[in-house]
């Protein structure tokens, strides 16, 4: 309120600041005056989204989000005779949406990188350790992201996340036990674990139950693929994936499975669809395992099927490269796969391409041909895949977990770097989402319906719904008859460019529109000759059904407000005090090392405590929170190793050392999750018994500081 006073800028300045986390909108210095005596005698802070929109994009028709939306809200102050800062000017109101305090704090100015964390940082990556591992250190240490006071964007850096499970030698038991110990603090995340006669694990599923809710919102389509990873047993990872509202992969469930055959697929899917309480997709995408279809017809009855069109053409050199014309073969393919925009004409091309490299005897292109409804684009234009096109599906596979999941770890440590993996998936949708609320992409165009989409739709589908609004330029009228219409356009190819036809039936008076390229149908974004005929018959605005629930930034989603396991359960008491007291004494060694000769010589000497140990020996027996005993799982074995489909290890293995040079032993070590050398490097802290914990650090903090002064 005007009147309130400070003792300087400075404390003035931070309290608007937090006054602006708490509330949702960010805050930034306008301007300020000097008095003759050169001192700073009067400050203006204004909200962040205040002033006019300006494009910094070299490009009009790729502009950038712009947060400045012409906020009036400010505070004016100045320095009043009692040496005092009293606020003399103050408008609260504000044109626009205000976050939430899980938002607001990714506002630039509640970013923060300290001290320590930047020395941290530098060491790291000194040590060769991975920059993605670098920021994921400094999350874990703070307790989480909802701690920390920067972003991945702020510091570039990610780093290994090196927690042990700390349950137990067994791979299998501690897996159990894990699974076990989340459950009791969150009774909606789901595991199911399958053994053999002799006590084996054979097959696990789990879901976390923010997963499951986000299966609600967007399970419509689901991806399924066990070709990404295993681990030292050959046991494939089975990730359920999906798309969300920022066109972001997001995981529904996963597991590990023992063989990829009827019955362990059978198991695996019936697990999932209990879990997700019976409810089906509508599609799905896997691979071309035959298993897998047959699992899927009886598990999924009323499921479309479709195959990996990426999985499938790049196998075209391995299966076709022998042919001397292998290139025509494979251009004329593509020809028939992506330009075809009815069955007629790609069975045309296709006959065409047999009959003219005589490939009637490949079995491999007679297969695919006879299983076409499966995976032909023409042949699937009354399936609604939502935003999951088949390349992207295989792409955002891999981008889920590189960087997080090593293929041949052993099983607990497998679970927990998938933990990290999904922590950082979470993170980045919560940013996407404060990015959306906080900022807003300027039109290029006039026309009301870009207008239209960039008031509900996410940053990055407006952005795809953008791209497409600018290309009708490319496009042109040919003819026109009632609803039906031609469009003509130039599509540029490499260096050459082609002409292509497309046909849309547009009934304006029922808001009806598609066009034979069937790009809503794939991605859930109109196309740009729909766009075309829309504009030239004078409807500058989307009938409702064309815009998504599933890209809107402002639905209220159930599973944004579901906390994941990694944020209901983490270190104990005494590792937390422990990770609370090495941020303080790094603060401690930052004020000592200014006069490192005179603390070094008023140092008492070390304590030696006796009798205590301060490495983990992982043997016997632990409990968690909530009182289960980790003993009821010892009769859990790990599963037998097996191997998979594919070329024998050994030759893999020659493989691998005949093309590639030997990586750095430091390095590789840390990349692998190896981080014994590590983790015995660190100091550990022990407390005497019975001790205050804050009375000690405190204690310790006085001496350092009498020492110092």
């Amino acid at each position: 309120m005007i009147g309130m006073s400070f003792d300087s800028e400075i404390e003035m300045y931070n309290y608007y600041r937090e006054y602006g986390k708490r509330k949702g909108f960010p805050v930034m210095r306008r301007s300020s005056s000097k008095g003759i005596d050169g001192m700073i005698r009067h400050v203006s802070y204004v909200c962040g989204r205040s002033g006019a929109t300006r494009s910094k994009s070299s490009n009009p028709l790729r502009p950038q989000p712009n947060a400045k939306i012409g906020c009036n809200a400010k505070l004016g102050g100045g320095l009043e005779e009692d040496g005092k800062w009293r606020i003399r000017v103050l408008n609260i109101e504000h044109n626009h949406t205000l976050l939430t305090l899980t938002k607001s704090k990714f506002f630039r100015c509640n970013r923060s990188l300290s001290s320590y964390a930047k020395k941290k940082l530098d060491v790291n990556d000194r040590a060769g350790i991975r920059l993605s591992q670098n920021y994921q250190s400094l999350v874990i240490e703070a307790g989480g992201h909802e701690n920390v006071t920067f972003t991945e964007k702020d510091c570039r850096n990610h780093i290994q996340k090196e927690r042990r499970l700390r349950l137990g030698d067994e791979d299998a038991a501690a897996l159990q036990n894990y699974f076990m110990r989340v459950q009791s603090e969150d009774n909606r995340f789901f595991f199911s674990m399958q053994v053999d006669e002799e006590g084996r694990l054979k097959n696990v599923f789990w879901a976390e139950s923010r997963n499951k809710e986000a299966y609600k919102e967007f399970g419509d389509v689901v991806t399924f693929d066990t070709t990404y990873l295993t681990n030292k047993y050959d046991m494939p990872f089975a990730p359920f994936v999906g798309v969300n509202h920022h066109g972001h992969s997001i995981l529904f469930g996963c597991g590990l499975i023992s063989h990829e055959d009827v019955e362990t697929f059978t198991w695996l899917f019936r697990t999932c669809l209990a879990c997700m309480s019976n409810s089906t997709p509508i599609g799905i995408i896997t691979n071309q395992d035959k298993a897998m279809k047959i699992v899927i017809a009886a598990i999924f009855p009323n499921t479309r099927h479709r195959w990996c069109l990426w999985h499938i053409l790049k196998k075209i050199l391995d299966k076709l490269g022998g042919y001397k014309q292998y290139r025509d073969i494979s251009d004329m393919l593509h020809c028939a796969v992506y330009d075809s925009q009815s069955p007629a004409k790609f069975e045309e091309i296709w006959h065409r391409m047999i009959v003219e490299y005589d490939l009637g005897g490949n079995d491999w292109l007679h297969g695919l041909y006879n299983e076409r409804h499966h995976w032909v684009p023409c042949y699937m234009k009354d399936s609604f895949w939502a935003g999951m096109s088949t390349t992207q599906r295989s792409e955002s596979m891999n981008a889920f977990f590189d960087g997080y999941v090593n293929s041949k770890t052993v099983l607990k440590q497998f679970v927990e770097q998938y933990s990290s993996a999904l922590k950082s998936k979470v993170q980045k949708e919560v940013e996407e989402d404060a990015r959306c609320l906080s900022q807003q992409m300027p039109c290029v165009t006039s026309y009301e319906m870009e207008k239209q989409v960039r008031d509900v739709y996410t940053i990055l589908k407006f952005q795809e719904f953008q791209k497409e609004l600018t290309a009708n330029m490319y496009c042109e009228y040919v003819n026109s008859m009632v609803c039906e219409h031609i469009v003509r356009e130039d599509v540029k190819i490499g260096e050459f460019k082609k002409r292509i036809f497309f046909e849309v039936h547009f009934e304006k008076d029922k808001g009806e529109i598609s066009c034979s390229c069937s790009m809503f149908q794939f991605k859930g974004i109109l196309c740009r000759h729909a766009i075309y005929v829309m504009i030239h018959n004078d409807s500058e605005v989307l009938p409702e059904k064309y815009i998504l629930r599933r890209w809107r930034k402002d639905v209220w989603r159930c599973h944004s407000r579901v906390k994941t396991s990694h944020e209901l359960h983490g270190c104990t008491d005494e590792e937390k005090r422990y990770e609370k007291m090495c941020v303080r004494f790094a603060e401690v060694a930052n004020v000592a090392a200014r006069n490192i000769e005179d603390v070094r010589r008023d140092l008492p000497e070390p304590i030696q405590c006796e009798g205590n140990n301060a490495g983990f020996s992982g043997q016997g027996s632990c409990s968690n929170s909530m009182g289960i005993s980790t003993n009821a799982t010892e009769g859990v074995r790990d599963p037998e190793v097996r191997r998979r489909k594919g070329r024998p290890p050994c030759q893999r293995k020659k493989s691998t050392m005949s093309t590639k040079p030997k990586k750095n032993s430091t390095r590789s070590d840390a990349e692998d999750g190896h981080a014994d050398n590590i983790l015995s490097s660190q100091v550990s802290v022990v407390t005497p018994q019975g001790s205050n914990i804050a009375t000690v650090s405190e204690a310790i903090f006085l001496s350092f500081f009498l020492i110092r002064t």
